[in-house]
């Protein structure tokens, strides 16, 4: 519990630095952009694939659960809402978090060991600045587009669905999706992957810079990482959940 208590308090002393130097500004281009590479474009594939299957199994489980009420006709409605609400944000959050912050506690990790990091405060660089900012821009800023794609290729894998196996109109099935998605919809959904961007990202440099202890200490960061990262996701998205509810 004392542990536990230390880190979170490490992790808001090191979110509190993080925003003081984006602040400052500016920030080196050529390190946000490679973040963005490796963060963003680098995680289209497991996106994309995992979100169709998703969509594919949500209207085939719809369909076979609605089908004795005749409620077919309203695949698109709870594939598209399931998806852009919860499904998408939350499921891309917990399969980039842990890709992601698992790559940024092993690379922070091994320069920590290393003494790296020791190397830049010794030519006054600050590390907070050169590691952890365009780490944590770069998941904050990126999270949410993935999630558009997650929810766009889930609805399309829907769409193969009730097409392929319902026999439903394609027609039909993108213009129930388009009356049912509100704006509060994509508000909720889209917006709490700000949030599980920026805690990801900061769980992954805090156990990085944290790292003690030689390979065996960036394996066991790496762990603490990935399990972290995932309880933090599924505990904000109840209560941003929550708060989006009574906003909206």
């Amino acid at each position: 519990m004392h542990d536990s208590l230390l880190d979170v308090g490490g992790i808001t002393d090191l979110a509190w630095h993080t925003i003081r130097e984006t602040i400052r500004g500016p920030i080196e281009r050529q390190l946000l952009i490679a973040q963005f590479d490796q963060i963003g474009v680098r995680s289209l594939s497991i996106v994309g694939i995992t979100s169709l299957f998703i969509g594919m199994v949500l209207a085939l489980q719809t369909a076979y659960s609605l089908e004795q009420f005749g409620g077919k006709l309203f695949i698109g409605k709870v594939v598209s809402l399931s998806l852009v609400r919860e499904l998408g944000p939350v499921l891309m959050s917990l399969m980039v978090g842990g890709r992601v912050g698992a790559g940024m506690t092993a690379e922070i990790g091994t320069m920590k060991v290393t003494e790296q990091i020791d190397a830049l405060r010794a030519l006054a660089t600050n590390p907070v600045r050169k590691l952890v900012v365009p780490r944590v821009l770069a998941t904050t800023l990126m999270f949410p587009l993935l999630t558009i794609v997650s929810c766009a290729v889930g609805i399309f894998g829907g769409l193969l669905i009730a097409v392929g196996n319902l026999h439903l109109d394609a027609n039909f099935y993108l213009r129930s999706v388009i009356t049912t998605v509100k704006y509060n919809d994509l508000a909720s959904g889209i917006g709490k992957t700000f949030f599980f961007g920026f805690a990801v990202g900061l769980i992954g440099c805090y156990n990085g810079l944290r790292t003690t202890g030689g390979a065996d200490g960036v394996g066991r960061s790496t762990t603490v990482t990935v399990v972290a990262s995932a309880i933090t996701v599924l505990i904000l998205d109840f209560f941003l959940t929550k708060l989006f509810l009574l906003a909206f």
